[in-house]
């Protein structure tokens, strides 16, 4: 009986190993993809974000906030995506080395009834290889003229990270005195933000910005919104070139072939950056690196500098971020069309907040709150401004109306902030202590 029981027990242990095993081996990991989607309709591009699970053939997730359900059959996915409207999106995509390709039935965007096809591609996002944020080193190997999603990313990031990287000048020169880029406010970048997305925040904290050359460029110039009509008629032969000598070591800027009054005139450099700015959103053309709009981009803005941080509304899945337009340093208005324009070595963190919504840019120091109103005259840029900072104090303050309308009244500052560009630029600036007392909503 001992003997036939052991042997009744060993054959009960190996058939249990043996259905053990053959379960094991028919549950896979879940795996996990990001790509970002690319969809051609009528000769249009969009881009979205697609968030992919996979496991046991059946996959799952997310197109926007979309989500889908479907299945792999060999090397393609099959999947259908319901929107919140309850509209039915249908996707075939062959498995590539790099990503997706393949076609789209929606419905007809005037006639709902009809499906029409489209095709896609998306492309895989690289894993991150540790949660445990990472320093960067990127070096430019070239350079855009346009704020764009469509640019080839030159870098992905996450939300955490530093880069380290640097720029060239307005006109394309670099630190060594080599054109390297036409001239117009070329940008580094795009640095695509892998957990940016759109209805997300983009929060751009300079950690540091150093002078890489010891001179600079400018014009003896007094931008034509500054002018009167006299002074216009006094200014004709304005617009030289101006060669500011930097030193670098005592950081201070001054006139290279200074006449005898501006011999001994030198001020202190306040490294900025004039170009800071995310893609514009679809269905918007690529922008000139010389405009600025909601997204960021040619602000002419001396407080992005070193210590403060700047807050973009993301409008494409990455955000894709683009710098540049390195100034040494810069009145307010950049009233002489050009500021101290120069190369710069520069060092910056990102941080994604999530699910956020803001109206223009902002900008945080150690002491104040920014908002950035960016328009065609200064009095709609003066009404964006105020507008931007009555939401903020709603949103992280809790106050009404009434009670911003007070705070504004006693203790806002106004700046004057670009001139220089087809669109002008106005700051709207609140000291910090003055809202110490005022309990935060968000922290």
């Amino acid at each position: 009986m001992r003997l036939r029981t052991f042997i009744s027990t060993l054959l009960i242990a190996s058939i249990l190993t043996i259905f053990t095993l053959q379960t094991h081996a028919q549950t896979t990991v879940p795996a996990h993809h990001s790509y970002v989607m690319k969809l051609d309709r009528w000769g249009n591009t969009t881009y979205q974000s697609l968030e992919l699970d996979e496991q046991d053939g059946k996959i799952s997730g997310h197109i926007d906030r979309d989500p889908f359900v479907g299945v792999r059959k060999d090397d393609t996915y099959l999947f259908t995506a319901t929107a919140a409207d309850k509209t039915i999106y249908n996707y075939h995509a062959k498995i590539t080395s790099d990503g997706l390709r393949g076609t789209a039935d929606f419905p007809d965007s005037n006639h709902p009834q009809v499906r029409v096809q489209h095709t896609f591609s998306a492309n895989r996002i690289p894993d991150r290889i540790s949660k445990v944020p990472h320093t960067h080193r990127y070096v430019p190997t070239s350079y855009s003229n346009t704020f764009s999603p469509d640019r080839q990313p030159v870098l992905t990031i996450w939300s955490g990270d530093t880069v380290q990287t640097k720029t060239v000048d307005s006109g394309g020169v670099d630190e060594h005195g080599a054109t390297v880029a036409l001239y117009g406010n070329p940008q580094t970048g795009p640095f695509y933000v892998a957990d940016a997305d759109v209805g997300d925040v983009l929060a751009i904290h300079i950690k540091s910005l150093r002078l890489n050359r010891d001179y600079a460029d400018s014009l003896d110039m007094i931008v034509h919104k500054a002018q009167t009509t006299r002074l216009a008629s006094r200014s004709t032969e304005l617009g030289q070139a101006v060669r500011w000598k930097l030193d670098l070591k005592n950081g201070l800027a001054s006139p290279d072939k200074a006449g005898e009054k501006l011999k001994n005139f030198n001020v202190p450099v306040k490294p900025m950056l004039g170009g800071l700015a995310v893609a514009p959103g679809n269905g918007m053309p690529a922008i000139s690196t010389g405009d600025a709009g909601n997204f960021g981009g040619n602000m002419d803005f001396n407080e992005v500098v070193e210590g403060n941080t700047i807050y973009l509304a993301v409008n494409q899945p990455g955000a894709l971020l683009y710098l540049g337009d390195a100034h040494a340093l810069q009145g307010d208005g950049e009233t002489s069309q050009y500021a101290l324009e120069t190369s710069m070595a520069v060092e910056f963190s990102v941080e994604v907040i999530k699910h956020k919504q803001i109206a223009m840019p902002r900008v945080v120091s150690p002491t104040h709150i920014m908002t950035l109103g960016q328009a065609g005259s200064l009095d709609e840029a003066l009404k964006l401004a105020t507008s931007g900072m009555t939401q903020w104090l709603a949103e992280d303050y809790g106050l009404n109306l009434s009670e911003s309308a007070q705070i504004l009244g006693s203790s806002m500052e106004y700046r004057v902030v670009n001139l220089a560009g087809r669109s002008v630029g106005l700051a709207a600036k609140l000291n910090k202590s003055l809202l110490k007392n005022i309990p935060m909503k968000v922290k």
